[in-house]
């Protein structure tokens, strides 16, 4: 083979994304498979494994990497939980694919995945320093500091969407009360109007003053809780992506009232608000990105 490959991989509640990319994060082939229902550890090791044989029919490729929806440990070998998910603890993912596949295997966390993705080919890849939000059925993060990923002494820093909000607010899943997820995420969305975020953007769309008033509102609560981040990291940039960031036009503006207003200038000199530019793929081109990193280090 002249040109090697890898295999990024993005496991979701609902489907499992992968993809194989050359070196300079060209996607050569990609395919998406429903997640197995329940989602048992076995189940999806099982479904992945069909899918690189699909995938990669000739066995080119020479490295793994895997986004999980939840923390992994520093070294990129254990899912430890995945809220969502059944059975997910303390998973040895990385050693189970090793001995499936023969191929050197790392997994992170599915919003790190992105963070990377958009720092190697999206929105970030002009910046050093910046925080991925990713707004979808919950509310993931990423940190980038001096062009790395930041994942903390143990592996699950970035938790963005878990800072504290209002503490008389919403249990989350997490044990906080009131984190920002649970003003930001698609379901916090549902709760709050009884609708989705895509029907309340085509509604604003088309000049909607109650979808319009809702979005300034959704805008000002992230904006806040985007305070805290800005004072602790000063990025050069907040990228926002999942679902949600399909209606950042109508978000955008209370937000940034909120964090001028609240964030003295010497932390946000020239921070920009930015989306994220690569979609439903960030994860899966960052989780290629990582095994890149992976064969690079060994």
């Amino acid at each position: 083979m002249d040109q090697p490959e890898v295999i990024g991989i993005d496991i979701g509640g609902t489907a499992i994304k992968l993809g194989r990319f050359s070196q300079d994060g060209t996607c050569l082939k990609c395919l998406t498979v429903a997640t197995p229902q329940p989602a048992t550890p076995e189940a999806v090791l099982a479904v992945i494994v069909d899918a690189i044989a699909q995938i990669d029919p000739d066995n080119q490729t020479i490295a793994i990497g895997v986004g999980m929806p939840g923390p992994a440990d520093a070294a990129g070998r254990i899912a430890k939980i995945a809220i969502n998910l059944p059975g997910w603890l303390d998973v040895p993912l990385a050693e189970w694919l090793e001995i499936k596949t023969g191929k050197p295997t790392v997994i992170a966390n599915d919003a790190n995945c992105a963070g990377v993705g958009e720092a190697w080919l999206g929105a970030g890849r002009n910046l050093k320093n910046f925080i991925l939000l990713t707004l979808g059925t919950g509310v993931g993060g990423a940190i980038i500091l001096d062009g790395k990923l930041f994942i903390g002494h143990q592996g699950a820093a970035g938790e963005l969407g878990l800072i504290s909000f209002n503490p008389e607010g919403p249990m989350c899943n997490s044990g906080n009360q009131g984190s920002l997820e649970q003003y930001a995420s698609i379901i916090a969305i549902r709760r709050r109007t009884g609708k989705e975020p895509d029907q309340l953007g085509a509604l604003a769309q088309a000049g909607d003053a109650e979808a319009l008033a809702f979005w300034q509102e959704y805008g000002r609560d992230l904006g806040i809780g985007l305070v805290s981040l800005v004072y602790v990291l000063t990025p050069q940039a907040i990228v926002i992506g999942g679902g949600v960031s399909a209606s950042f036009e109508f978000f955008l503006p209370a937000a940034k009232v909120e964090i001028e207003r609240r964030v003295m200038y010497t932390s946000r000199t020239g921070l920009q608000i930015l989306p994220a530019q690569l979609g439903n793929s960030a994860g899966m081109v960052g989780a290629a990105k990582l095994a890149w990193q992976k064969i690079a280090a060994e």
